[in-house]
């Protein structure tokens, strides 16, 4: 795999919980049917499709929010399916329609091979960040505690 980098990791930190949403129908259930919570099959595939990549033309989020052309592939894979489950049920079906449609179960598995494709490449990237002795004296690449009230320094060890 040529890992191309990620530009706007801000980016994949949206991508990623969306494909993981997309690959788990009990998630789906739980969390997208409870009128409760702010996630949904639109914020899903707004993130997707629309914000953070663009699920239908993936390639030029090569680089920006996808890390190589597996992913590039997948995520092709990803909106062909879900376009196909949005042409049978409609454009404006609620949410709770897509999971019953009959293409459903390809979305969910075209997304889970995402899934495992897009958390497998961050962790060998953050592997081999950790390698390379980035991230301070220990090699460890880990986020630090900020004390508030303290113009983001971190915390003391």
């Amino acid at each position: 795999m040529t890992d191309h980098g990620i530009a706007l990791p801000a980016y994949r930190l949206h991508v990623v919980p969306a494909v993981v949403a997309l690959a788990s129908p009990t998630w789906q259930r739980e969390v997208w049917l409870d009128p409760d919570r702010f996630e949904g099959l639109d914020y899903t595939v707004r993130v997707l499709f629309d914000d953070f990549c663009d699920a239908d033309d993936p390639l030029p989020w090569l680089g920006q929010s996808l890390r190589s052309e597996e992913e590039v592939e997948l995520m092709a894979r990803l909106g062909a399916a879900y376009g196909a489950v949005q042409d049978a049920v409609g454009a404006a079906a609620r949410d709770e329609v897509y999971p019953d449609s009959p293409g459903w179960s390809v979305v969910v598995a075209a997304a889970a091979r995402l899934a495992q494709v897009l958390v497998a490449n961050d962790q060998l990237a953050l592997s081999r960040s950790y390698d390379a002795g980035r991230g301070g004296a220990t090699g460890a690449v880990a986020a630090e505690a900020v004390v508030p009230g303290t113009d983001d320094r971190p915390a003391a060890p």
